[in-house]
This record gives C-alpha cells, sequence and structure tokens, in this order.
C-alpha cells in the first residue's frame, strides 16, 4: 500500500526540499502541496491525503489551526508537524490539535521517511528534544493558579511597563506592584520578571 502525503509549507523551497526527501521511497508518493493552511484544508476535503506533513507557522491560518480542521474534515488523515520551532506553547498547540508528531526541519531524511510511516500506521513520532519537554511538562507540578490581579500586572511586565508605571496603570502603589509579583514568582517557580512571562505567556495564563 502506497502512503500518500500532502505537504504543507508556505515556503516553495521547503516543500521541494522535502518532496526531494520522500522521493524514491517505493511506499511514499507525494499526492500535493499547499502553500498555506487554508488552502491545505481545502485539498483535504477534496482528496483526503494519508499523512500531512505541517509547516507551524504560516501567515492566515496557522499550522495548528489547520491541523485542527484538518482532522475535523478527514479524522483518518494524520498530521506530522514539521517546523524550525520547539516552545512549549507551539508544542502544546499542536499536539492539543490533534497532530500525530511533532519534527523538527533539522531532522535526517530517515528519520522524516520513518515518521511518515509512523503516523501512517496511527503510531505518534516526536523529535527528542520535543519529546523531552512534554515529558519534562507533565512530570513538572502543576502552577498555583495567578489571582486576576497577578496577571493584569503581568501583561502589563510584557509590554514592557516599570513597577512604577504598573502602579500608575492600575492605580495601586509601586510596593503592591512590587508585592504581585514576588507572589506571581514564587506561584510560577520563577526569580525574575522576564522568566515569569515567559512561563506564564507558554502555559497560558497572560
Amino acid at each position: 500500500m502506497t502512503i500518500s502525503v500532502l505537504l504543507v509549507d508556505d515556503h516553495p523551497v521547503v516543500r521541494a526540499g522535502i518532496r526531494g526527501m520522500l522521493a524514491g521511497e517505493p511506499d511514499i508518493a507525494v499526492a500535493g502541496e499547499a502553500a498555506s493552511g487554508a488552502e491545505a484544508v481545502a485539498v483535504v476535503r477534496a482528496a483526503p491525503p494519508d499523512v500531512v506533513l505541517m509547516d507551524l507557522r504560516m501567515p492566515g491560518l496557522d499550522g495548528a489551526q489547520a491541523t485542527a480542521q484538518v482532522l475535523a474534515a478527514s479524522p483518518r488523515t494524520r498530521v506530522v508537524v514539521l517546523t524550525t520551532y520547539e516552545t512549549d506553547a507551539d508544542i502544546l498547540r499542536a499536539v492539543e490539535a490533534g497532530a500525530a508528531g511533532y519534527l523538527l526541519k533539522d531532522s535526517s531524511r530517515d528519520d522524516l521517511v520513518n515518521a511518515v510511516r509512523i503516523a501512517a500506521r496511527g503510531g505518534t513520532v516526536l523529535a527528542p528534544s520535543v519529546a523531552s519537554r512534554l515529558l519534562h511538562r507533565v512530570r513538572r507540578p502543576q502552577h498555583e493558579a495567578l489571582s486576576p490581579r497577578e496577571v493584569e500586572v503581568l501583561r502589563l511586565v510584557a509590554r514592557g511597563l516599570s513597577n512604577v508605571e504598573i502602579g500608575r496603570a492600575l492605580h495601586i502603589a509601586e510596593a503592591t506592584v512590587k508585592t504581585h509579583l514576588l507572589r506571581a514568582f514564587a506561584k510560577l517557580g520563577v526569580s525574575d520578571r522576564t522568566a515569569a512571562v515567559t512561563t506564564a505567556m507558554a502555559e497560558g495564563l497572560i
């Protein structure tokens, strides 16, 4: 049985490179290409492939959103994200959308070919660095919920405001701002403003 594959990436050179990596495999055939998430969804609705190799960051409908729509249109199709990004937020969005795999674009030809075969058989494939990040996240204790005011303060920190400016914006004393920040640091398990914002954003808290 030949595995039909749809390549989705907004860069033609990348699509050509992936097509070349899959060429010559007797059990894999590139059935089509799409330059955007919306185009990918349309192609899948017209002719569902076995596997979609999905770029993550594209203009308009991004890879995670497209993955969810692809699977809604064709539940039997398997989506493997192929991207240069491996932040916690990117990985979680892709997995939550239903992706069967998450590979980085620096993966070897053998890894890519094997990923297509594993996904087509119903398996899950993750780049080692991605697997370790997910495992670490699952093992990490859940953080205590931030209060609405702590969320407000962190959002303003993310916009680059100082404690004094945050105090003015929220009509509270600078000392109160510091207190909210220290409580947020403790809940997030971090020790500085940058780490607090990064962690809160990665976990979808702000």
